[in-house]
């Protein structure tokens, strides 16, 4: 498994062989294309929902200037930032990040668009995602134990089933979160304020979220 060391604060996508965007020696995405990628999908998202630079900031919480350069693909935002604007644009997280692809997809260990958090070990990979009618995405996080990672509801009527791979976690709602522990599943609503926190080392996480 993969150690999945938090980038410096602020940053989404870290620098590395095994990184979003582009292609490495193995087909594995690369920074400068995946920057691009977010510049091109939060335009395309803001102007389809016909908001103003101004208008989504306001609504996602962030600061022009940070939208600005996100949009000019000079930003380098954290998954807070991103699931903050896709909230504010009514559209999946995967929306943003997930770039096109062929019929046949093949994503190897460490592969794949990687988001992290400001304030915690917590890095997450975008593994599918499927048609709007059927409004569902995978995710595989990996995460250390550390700082618990609070996530502010998703989309009314999202739900989450979570799935742990390896090591142990505190996951749900906020209030009726529990320890989870490899090989456990759990569902739960994704549209109020919910928690993760890796327990052991190298905990491994398979996240689905469902749109209603």
């Amino acid at each position: 498994m993969r150690n999945a060391a938090p980038p410096p604060r602020g940053s989404g996508v870290p620098e590395g062989p095994n990184r979003p965007g582009g292609q490495d020696s193995q087909g594995g995405p690369q920074p400068s294309e995946m920057i691009g990628l977010l510049a091109a999908s939060i335009r395309r998202e803001r102007e389809r929902a016909g908001l103003s630079m101004t208008e989504l900031a306001k609504r996602a919480r962030i600061a022009k200037s940070t939208l600005s350069q996100l949009e000019a693909g000079a930003g380098n935002p954290s998954v807070e930032t991103l699931w903050a604007l896709a909230t504010a644009l009514g559209v999946p997280f995967s929306r943003l990040v997930d770039p096109p692809r062929p019929q046949v997809r093949i994503l190897r260990a460490g592969q794949g668009p990687v988001t992290y958090s400001e304030h915690s070990s917590y890095a997450a990979t975008l593994l599918s995602s499927v048609p709007q009618a059927t409004r569902r995405d995978l995710y595989w996080v990996e995460a250390q134990p550390g700082t618990a990672r609070n996530s502010d509801p998703h989309l009314p009527g999202s739900v989450e089933h979570v799935v742990i791979s390896a090591g142990a976690a505190t996951i749900g709602p906020i209030g009726e979160a529990v320890r989870l522990e490899r090989g456990d599943y759990m569902t739960y609503p994704g549209d109020v304020p919910h928690i993760f926190e890796a327990l052991e080392p190298d905990t491994a996480v398979l996240f689905v979220l469902e749109y209603s």
